[in-house]
């Protein structure tokens, strides 16, 4: 039961960490902010795919609501901790992995946005342009590997998603499962991964098309990160505001 166990501890850091930022209305909304410029800015830099009408649009879309929302996980996570071990029993070994990192990726994200949140709250009289306030809060918090890391694990769930889709077994699966799944309190997973599936099968239509796809979110988040803790700050926070305002 190693992959309910890790689901687990994942969900229960995520939980601990919420319920911490809710004693603090300052930092809850910190967060908040947070989170808001983290999803415009996602929507932003991507705005040339998801202005498109081809399965590349599609996915993007998967990507900005399931990884990089500002969202509201709370009952995907309450899912998550109550059926982490049915998980292992109703999914395929591989749909299992996929769950765990997506856990994963979730703990280690909501972690770095609260420290984030705190270091945005520092600097609030000392900087009220968000982007300039958000490159320094970047820097403030540090942790080049952790992010590098965050990025890793959101390509892998990416390359998992891409491997399912060539499963037609796999599909067939998932369908089989709705009704299980809904029964077992497991919706939001199962239309996490019939989402995904549904639009990385649609890129397939064109060879080579998910992988086409991942390499365009790799270079353009590793560009990123290079930029938010390397470039110039005014340079830095100039193309930061003129990717939010790009968003749609």
């Amino acid at each position: 039961m190693q992959a309910a166990k890790e689901i687990r501890n994942a969900v229960d850091t995520v939980s601990a960490l919420r319920q911490a930022s809710d004693l603090d209305s300052a930092l809850a909304g910190a967060v908040r902010e947070v989170k808001r410029i983290q999803a415009a800015r996602f929507a932003g830099t991507y705005c040339d795919l998801l202005g498109g009408a081809d399965a590349f649009a599609a996915a993007t879309r998967f990507f900005l609501e399931e990884l990089y929302s500002d969202k509201d996980y709370v009952e995907r996570d309450a899912q998550f901790a109550r059926i982490a071990g049915a998980i292992e029993k109703l999914f395929p070994a591989q749909v299992a992995s996929t769950a765990v990192a997506l856990a994963q990726l979730h703990a280690l994200t909501e972690e770095l946005d609260q420290q984030l949140a705190r270091a945005w709250l520092t600097l609030g009289e000392k900087e009220n342009d968000v982007a300039f306030r958000y490159v320094l809060s970047w820097r403030k918090v540090g942790r080049r590997d952790d992010r590098n890391e965050q990025l890793r694990v959101v390509m892998d769930i990416g390359h998992e998603m891409a491997r399912h889709t060539r499963s037609k077994a796999l599909r067939a699966l998932l369908k089989v499962m709705r009704g299980p799944a809904s029964k077992a309190g497991m919706a939001s997973l199962q239309r996490f991964l019939e989402t995904g599936f549904d639009c990385f099968s649609a890129m397939t239509a064109s060879p080579g098309g998910p992988e086409r796809f991942l390499g365009l979110i790799q270079v353009r988040e590793a560009n990123l990160i290079t930029m938010l803790f390397d470039a110039d700050l005014v340079a830095c926070g100039t193309t930061l505001r003129q990717t939010l305002g790009q968003a749609p």
